[in-house]
């Protein structure tokens, strides 16, 4: 599985990019938690949704202090979009 960094997806540029899975990651620091931050990203995620693509985040926090369980998170991710992708769902 491949990632990109720092990708442009229309008109925006997401974290990380998996063009197999179809699959955004996100990683969230304070101002993505302000109202206006969280309603910026709630939008773009919606018109990501619109072309087939999910995006999952992360906080910061959350990545320094549960690294292996975001792995997981993100592996489980990956096998499951992958699986629907081949079996011809989404």
């Amino acid at each position: 599985i491949r990632f990109y960094k720092q990708r442009i997806i229309l008109s925006f540029i997401v974290d990380f990019y998996c063009s197999e899975a179809r699959l955004v990651i996100e990683v969230d620091g304070a101002q993505h938690y302000s109202s206006q931050g969280m309603a910026y990203d709630r939008e773009r995620s919606i018109m990501f949704q619109e072309f087939g693509l999910k995006v999952i985040r992360f906080s910061n926090h959350r990545i320094d202090n549960e690294f292996d369980e975001v792995c997981k998170e993100i592996d489980r991710e990956i096998k499951t979009r992958i699986q629907y992708k081949e079996n011809g769902i989404g």
